[in-house]
């Protein structure tokens, strides 16, 4: 039985983000400039072999619940075999993925029977126009056939993401609302967080999730408090009646960092304690050099002891250089 570990701040670390890969299908507006960004090389990528073996190390220091993330996972090949080897792991109670849904009708069923539990989607429009002026080449129609195929595979629940920008998609906030009345869409509002370049688009477009509440509530009367299966850092209400939940990811007008609870693994190798930090701790390039497990081991708690107490968006809109298709949000 692994054990518990426990950072600085007393916060128990039992979650692990996952970025699979850097390379995506998409090129969404906040993550990556149109042209891509450059890949980092095939050969600084761990292999699928060599995340497992990192995971197992985070299994013993207490990792409970993985979620694999990108750039995007589906086109990470072997990805599905990657869960099937997480699952074996004695110690994880539950394997979930950030997709951008697009190839997800291909292998829902697949990524089930490996053992994947629930899916978020990032899905950022509801009108198939503006969708593809968000992500540059994509089509609303490929993400919400992933969101049916999901449910029909059982992965659930299913979650979707709306990254709130304003003019952009902001007047969308009630439409996604409405969704969680006349299906089981849990949908999760995320306020626009700056990371790498960015800063002034981040200023201009960054709406408050209080503002975002307010507007569903005057449109569709007060929200009730409710539950929602996961480890994820949403605040989750209802609307009378609903099928499914209404989250709020306010990470910086209400930063959760009293209650963080992960780590993050880095499509090349870099044990990230926060998302919002430049801090980061290679295992990598330990690993290739032989490293066992034991010295695997103690960068991890070196990692886990370096884990700040919060960040500090609220006061500077940017503190990272890292991109969101490197570390996977």
């Amino acid at each position: 039985m692994t054990q518990s570990q426990f950072d600085a701040c007393n916060r128990r670390i039992d979650y692990l983000r996952v970025s699979v890969t850097d390379r995506c299908n998409l090129r969404c507006r906040y993550c990556m400039p149109e042209e891509g960004v450059p890949s980092i090389g095939h050969e600084r990528v761990l292999r699928l072999e060599e995340i497992a073996r990192l995971v197992g190390i985070g299994v013993g220091a207490g990792i409970r619940h993985v979620r694999l993330t990108g750039g995007e996972p589906l086109v990470r090949k072997g990805v599905v075999d990657l869960v099937r080897l997480i699952r074996a792991m004695p110690g994880i109670e539950s394997i979930s993925m950030t997709t951008n849904g697009v190839a997800l009708a291909g292998m829902a069923n697949a990524l089930a029977e490996a053992g994947l539990d629930r899916v978020n989607i990032s899905l950022d429009s509801l009108r198939p126009e503006r969708y593809r002026s968000i992500t540059r080449i994509g089509n609303l129609a490929d993400a919400l056939a992933g969101i049916e195929a999901a449910r029909a595979a059982g992965l659930a629940p299913v979650k979707i993401n709306m990254v709130v920008m304003r003019d952009v998609n902001a007047d969308e906030v009630v439409d996604y609302a409405l969704r969680t009345l006349a299906e089981p869409w849990h949908v999760r509002f995320i306020e626009y967080m700056p990371l790498g370049d960015g800063e002034e688009d981040a200023r201009a477009e960054y709406v408050p999730s209080h503002l975002i509440r307010a507007r569903i509530e005057e449109a569709l009367g007060s929200l009730l408090s409710a539950d929602v299966t996961g480890a994820g850092p949403a605040r989750n209400w209802r609307l009378p009646k609903a099928q499914a939940t209404i989250g709020f990811i306010s990470a910086v007008s209400e930063h959760f960092c009293s209650s963080c609870n992960r780590m993050r693994l880095s499509s090349d190798g870099k044990l990230l304690p926060c998302l919002f930090s430049d801090a980061e701790f290679d295992l990598r390039g330990p690993l290739r050099d032989g490293a066992d497990d034991a010295a695997l081991a103690a960068i991890w708690r070196d990692a886990l002891a370096h884990k700040p107490a919060r960040h500090h968006l609220d006061e500077a809109l940017t503190t990272t250089h890292h991109r969101m298709s490197w570390i996977g949000g």
